[in-house]
């Protein structure tokens, strides 16, 4: 058996408050078990690792996000909403209900929020890499982003995750 520890590489795509979790979270707990982990955050991933984060969930784009409320006040758990995505997904502050809802949701369950596994992350010393053509393409500042994250290419993820034990796409 070999004393290195076991690698893990993500790659984090999407920015909306549901999309922010799975990375952040793999990220903490496989760095708790002792794992050297890297994130690389291009496209609307990249917004993850702003100074000022406002993540909110898109229904619209989400066809398995079930419209029986999963979350929020237990009366409208039992409202079950025959409606399809793509109409809920458009009507006017949906968005913003449903984002309320779910974080109000985590709270009330003890979930941490984005921004507590994200200094979870940089504590456990995470390499979150954020893409630096993306960054280039959307006319990002490094100033705009969070302290403690490295700036880089494809290159420098894949260096990383040439020898991961655990490659995963978000």
């Amino acid at each position: 058996m070999s004393d290195k520890p076991k690698k893990l590489a993500l790659v984090a795509s999407r920015g909306t408050l549901d999309w922010a979790y799975p990375p952040f979270i793999l990220a903490s707990t496989a760095a708790a078990m002792g794992w050297e982990v890297a994130i690389f955050f291009t496209f609307y991933g990249l917004n993850l690792l702003k100074k000022d984060m406002h993540n909110k969930i898109d229904p619209a784009s989400n066809p398995a996000m079930p419209m029986k409320l999963p979350f929020g006040p237990e009366a409208l758990q039992n409202f079950n909403l025959p409606i399809p995505n793509v109409i809920m997904g458009n009507l006017p502050g949906f968005q913003n209900v449903a984002t309320a809802l779910m974080k109000k949701t985590f709270e009330k369950k003890g979930v941490a929020t984005i921004e507590q596994l994200r200094e979870m992350c940089l504590e456990a010393d995470v390499h979150m890499i954020s893409c630096q053509m993306t960054q280039e393409v959307f006319g990002f500042r490094d100033e705009e982003f969070i302290d403690g994250i490295e700036h880089g290419g494809a290159a420098t993820f894949l260096d990383f995750a040439s020898d991961a034990d655990v490659s995963l796409f978000i």
